[in-house]
């Protein structure tokens, strides 16, 4: 079943897309020091981080800025005809995450405007991150290159 397809013209401002909660195991702490060579004991040993100020293993702070990527939200499917490019992101980590939190994603429209191509748009996302206490962990954005809805 086909998925129906959004352009740049789709993406107007305040327009949001809830991604799905996913809860942070130490398989997930495991597999991302792993991945990226980040294996400082913060992250997964669970004697070390109870001597520190969290008390507990902490989530790398680039996990949690991948899980609000555009695959993390039913957006993706929506994309697979327009996307052209990811362009830039950034963020903030406002609250520590621990080892066995529950992470939601939500990306906004926060600006849509014309690219130097007149075929394509650049959006811009404010993307936000809460925990299962509906706390704000992380605050960013990410900005796509959007092919504009063919004539």
């Amino acid at each position: 079943m086909s998925v129906e397809q959004y352009w740049f013209e789709d993406f107007t401002p305040g327009r949001q897309f809830a991604g799905t909660s996913h809860s942070l195991g130490q398989a997930a702490f495991m597999q991302f020091a792993e991945m990226t060579g980040d294996a400082h004991p913060l992250h997964y040993d669970a004697e070390y981080a109870k001597k520190t100020q969290f008390g507990k293993p902490l989530a790398h702070g680039l996990l949690l800025m991948s899980m609000t990527a555009l695959g993390a939200t039913p957006l993706s499917a929506h994309v697979e005809g327009s996307m052209v490019a990811f362009l830039e992101q950034g963020g903030k980590f406002l609250k520590p995450v621990l080892l066995g939190d529950t992470v939601t994603p939500v990306m906004e429209v926060e600006e849509a405007r014309p690219a130097s191509n007149p075929a394509n748009g650049i959006v811009r996302f404010a993307v936000r991150l809460t925990n299962q206490r509906a706390e704000l962990v992380l605050a960013g954005f990410h900005t796509y290159l959007i092919k504009r809805r063919p004539k």
